[in-house]
């Protein structure tokens, strides 16, 4: 975290020494100064930050460092405050500035600062001698070494010592595991388990391991435990030792003395034609796996190999298995009953459960979420407590602080060292993360725009910074730090959340470092120097008089009570004029404070679901604006002062009406009116959803070459020549959605100049004549919605070749009376949804026609009497929904799953439901799944799909 701090001051001199030099004046040669000493200072803070907690001196060193450069940052930041804003403009004021006796005193000031600064640089530089053998130790580059440090017991070979009846909740994928192999073919198969820390990788692998019929059915038997600080001679050398310890022969002579390639050879040659299984438990870096993959013969004529791998990273786990089209098995958390089954084996041993700890119970395995380790290491703590209920309580209560003691801190070390194995850049963006409330969904537009505001997206040559911090969190989420809880209609991640013990961890660390205050923490006290401030409402707020004049962020999260807005208000009224962030998301506001206009430095702007009405004209204060969120709030129209805002990239000001985002009708997307002009936003990426209605706002649209993301309403018929030409211009477009003007005709007939090349997404939402020409010629579509458009002809004969349609959606959209998916169309999709066709009789699937698809929707298609023909050739579907559909088609559906039972043309597939929705609530109709799946119509599945479409 240290190098964190000093590689976004880094940055931010870099900056201030392009864009501010006029301003910084003499103070030109100090930021230069204390840029290039903190740069002496950065190789050795890459490692000491992983070194730190295994040395407490070394800890407090890190921490004045870091102060330092927040410090450092807080000064130039001031200074700029006080020289840059001037209501006439600067050029006129430049003279005045350097001049005036008030100014001159306040530049004498701040270079006092910035001297002290760089005295207090050069004493900890003194200090960092004492750390030169270690800093030694540290460049030798010996995985041997930097395993040392971690002195503590982790207890990760407790899993091989259970018994078979300490572990719950394996059964499941045990079996598969056995399954896959038993199944293995000739030669070598790869199978992956993966999954955060504290699953039971490892007990589940150790007993498929043990299991009799792996003795059988293979000759030779290896385990390996890999770890994140293997060395590859040691790692080959084991397995060797234990190839022959098994059939009881001496290891190879000259086995020490031998290279890693002769090592390789032996194994190569030992295993030929002979059936093995090696386990790798806990594979933490991919030139593990690159170093043995070459060890197992590939072509074991008369012998079959198979290699496990244990992993929290799923690119490991994919990339080991891509080769021999082998398994990835991601291991899921524990059911709730599985889970309580566990808590009560370790919590209550010779008893059950009494009733009055039933509810606290309850609370703290909510909190596990189904981690075996937590719930066996939390449950054997509390056994030790003889069932006192105020020491359970206790204990729930401060669950964060418990984790750090010794009875639990095996499992905080388990967690932290991902954390710790993070890269220098990752480590501020998932420490950030902590702002979240607990049990929250996070979206990842939020976070994404979050990170940029705040500095932590560092840049790179071809890619924008949206695309890089996108990259930052599918880093996460292959790290298995992050679980996706939703995701978006082309399967992209749209939501995630974070295992609430993890989430201890990082809070814990964030406050440690001073780097967020959560005021969720109860008892804690506040820091006397808060950089970043969240507010949780669903807690009661201490008095507490506090400093927030370095504040850089404010964050209230959720719906805000009135002690919740007395305190922000506060915040905001107390001088903190360094403030970049502001996300006032929820609150209930219906005009924006006036203190908001005078954050020279404010980078977002959230003021989501408010009650705001109008945006003042001083919004034109805030230049370095670039995210001004409206989504959600009462705003319509946008003052001409917005175009001031030259480094604006993210634009959204609308809401919906009506419920099912399916059944939205072009007048239910309420849309703002911009100033003429707005093509001057050069730096626009996301624009949703303007009024398009005048010919020239749909000029000014055209100018916006940056856009990735536009949504437009209103649009009229005799716009459509000069809406396709200003589309044309649009070519970093991903996301376009389209909204006729009510009773308007969308005219889009008319051939773009470019093909919209890196188009993702495009919902067309209004009365068309017919489908667009130029959509067959969009490459990179993945997702397509027709809405409301009244079509008469058939639309799947245009769409059906294009390459990399996933989703396709008809809303309400085709007259018709059938459908016709014709042999080799669709040949990428994988979701269709079919909604309010009420013309529409039959559909028909030729053998050969969407060939992958695995979700199927059918909502308020009354007409229809029976199943799409040929539905048994999609071989790939897995689910399939058909909701609010005729009473023909339901008795049909039921009749005919009774009559043809096994062969009935979904008994391929995987879950089917038969639906009403009453009063938003979706009820069964009776129809089961096949008889081997459990019927549970409120399936998170469901709700993803239903969210998603």
């Amino acid at each position: 975290m240290a190098e964190s701090a000093i590689f976004f001051l880094f940055k931010q001199l870099s900056v201030w020494l392009q864009d501010e030099q006029k301003l910084l004046g003499g103070l030109r040669q100090e930021a230069e100064l204390i840029r290039a000493e903190m740069g002496q200072l950065r190789a050795f803070l890459r490692v000491a930050d992983a070194k730190e907690e295994s040395d407490l001196q070394l800890k407090e060193w890190v921490r004045q460092v870091r102060e330092i450069a927040y410090d450092t940052e807080d000064v130039l930041e001031r200074y700029i405050l006080r020289f840059a804003h001037h209501p006439q403009g600067f050029s006129g004021y430049l003279k005045r500035i350097y001049t005036s006796t008030k100014y001159l005193t306040a530049r004498h000031e701040i270079a006092s600062e910035i001297q002290a600064i760089r005295s207090r640089i050069q004493n900890v530089s003194q200090s960092q001698q004492r750390y030169r053998d270690m800093y030694a130790t540290m460049l030798s580059g010996s995985s041997s070494n930097l395993a040392t440090t971690y002195t503590w017991y982790d207890g990760r070979g407790d899993a091989l010592l259970l018994e078979e009846t300490e572990v719950v909740g394996i059964e499941k994928p045990k079996k598969q595991l056995l399954d896959w192999l038993s199944s293995t073919n000739y030669g070598v198969e790869i199978i992956s388990v993966v999954g955060m820390a504290g699953l039971g990788k490892t007990t589940l692998i150790k007993k498929v391991y043990d299991d009799p019929s792996l003795k059988v059915n293979f000759d030779h038997h290896v385990w390996i435990a890999v770890s994140e600080s293997f060395r590859i001679e040691q790692l080959l050398r084991d397995i060797i030792k234990q190839l022959v310890e098994e059939v009881k022969q001496a290891p190879p002579q000259g086995l020490g003395a031998m290279d890693d390639v002769g090592m390789r050879e032996f194994i190569y040659n030992f295993l030929q034609n002979k059936s093995y299984v090696i386990v790798l438990d806990d594979v933490w870096r991919i030139n593990a796996w690159e170093a043995v993959r070459y060890a197992f013969p590939r072509s074991n004529t008369h012998g079959r190999g198979c290699i496990i791998i244990t992993t929290r990273f799923n690119n490991i786990a994919n990339a080991a298995c891509s080769e021999s089209n082998g398994h990835v098995y991601s291991l899921k958390p524990l059911t709730a009953q599985d889970s309580k089954e566990l808590f009560n084996r370790k919590a209550f041993p010779a008893s059950s459960c009494p009733p009055y700890l039933k509810e606290i119970s309850e609370s703290i395995l909510k909190r596990c979420e189904g981690l075996p380790l937590a719930i066996v290491l939390i449950g054997g703590l509390l056994a030790t407590k003889n069932n006192r209920i105020e020491e359970w309580e206790m204990f729930n209560r401060s669950l964060g602080s418990e984790l750090e003691e010794d009875n639990l801190r095996r499992m905080w070390k388990l967690l932290s060292l991902s954390y710790y194995d993070l890269p220098y850049y990752l480590k501020s963006c998932f420490l950030y993360l902590s702002i979240f409330p607990e049990d929250q969904l996070i979206e990842k537009a939020t976070v994404i725009r979050l990170w940029m505001a705040e500095g932590f997206v560092e840049e790179k040559q071809g890619k924008t910074l949206e695309q890089i911090a996108e990259g930052y969190l599918n880093e996460l989420f292959n790290r298995s730090l992050l679980q996706v809880a939703e995701t978006s209609r082309d399967g992209r991640p749209r939501n995630f959340h974070i295992h609430d013990l993890l989430r201890e961890c990082i809070l814990s660390k964030s406050r440690e470092q001073n780097m967020i205050f959560v005021n969720s923490q109860g008892g804690t006290k506040w820091p006397d120097k808060i950089r970043r401030l969240a507010l949780d409402s669903s807690v009661n707020y201490a008095p507490q008089i506090c400093c927030f004049e370095n504040l850089r962020s404010l964050l209230v999260l959720g719906a805000a009570d009135s002690k919740c807005v007395s305190m922000w208000n506060k915040v905001l009224r107390s001088g903190c004029r360094l403030l970049k962030v502001l996300e006032l998301r929820k609150a209930p506001l219906e005009t924006i404070p006036s203190e908001v206009f005078r954050f020279y430095h404010l980078r977002h702007l959230s003021l989501r679901e408010t009650e705001v009405k109008v945006i003042p004209k001083s919004i034109g204060n805030l230049k370095k604006l670039e995210t001004l969120d409206l989504k959600g709030s009462k705003v319509t129209l946008l003052p001409i002062e917005i175009l001031k805002l030259e480094r604006l990239r993210i634009l959204l000001a609308y809401r919906y009406y009506g419920g099912v985002h399916a059944y939205l009708q072009p007048a239910d997307v309420k849309s703002f009116r911009a100033p003429y002009g707005i093509g001057r936003l050069l730096s626009l990426q996301k624009l949703c959803y303007i009024d398009a209605n005048e010919i020239v706002v749909i000029r000014e649209i055209g100018k916006l070459t940056q856009l990735q993301r536009l949504g437009v309403t209103k649009l009229r018929r005799d716009h459509g020549r000069e809406f396709c030409s200003s589309l044309a211009n649009l070519t970093n477009l991903r996301s376009l959605y389209i909204y006729a003007d009510e009773g308007e005709v969308l005219d889009l007939q008319y051939s773009l100049c470019s093909t919209l090349p890196f188009l993702r997404c495009l919902v067309l939402n209004g009365r068309l004549e017919r489908i667009p020409q130029w959509i067959r010629s969009l490459n990179a579509l993945t997702v397509l919605r027709l809405s409301w458009n009244r079509l008469q002809n058939d639309p799947l004969e245009l769409l059906q070749n294009l390459p990399n349609l996933l989703v396709f959606g008809i809303d309400c959209a085709y007259e018709g009376e059938g459908l016709n998916f014709k042999a080799g169309g669709f040949q990428r999709l994988k979701r269709l949804i079919l909604v309010g066709l009420r013309g529409l009789r039959w559909v028909r699937v030729e053998e050969g026609s969407m060939s992958r698809l695995e979700e199927l929707m059918m909502r308020d298609c009354k007409s229809m009497g029976e199943l799409p023909g040929g539905v048994e050739h999609l071989r790939s579907l897995q689910r399939a929904w058909f909701i609010d559909m005729g009473e023909e088609f339901v008795e049909r559906l039921c009749e005919e799953r009774r009559r043809e039972g096994d062969e009935w043309k979904l008994g391929h597939v995987e879950r089917v439901r038969l639906l009403n929705a009453v009063d938003g609530v979706i009820r069964s109709r009776g129809i089961d799944d096949n008889a081997h799946r459990r019927d549970d119509a409120s399936d998170a599945d469901y709700q993803d799909f239903i969210g998603r479409n």
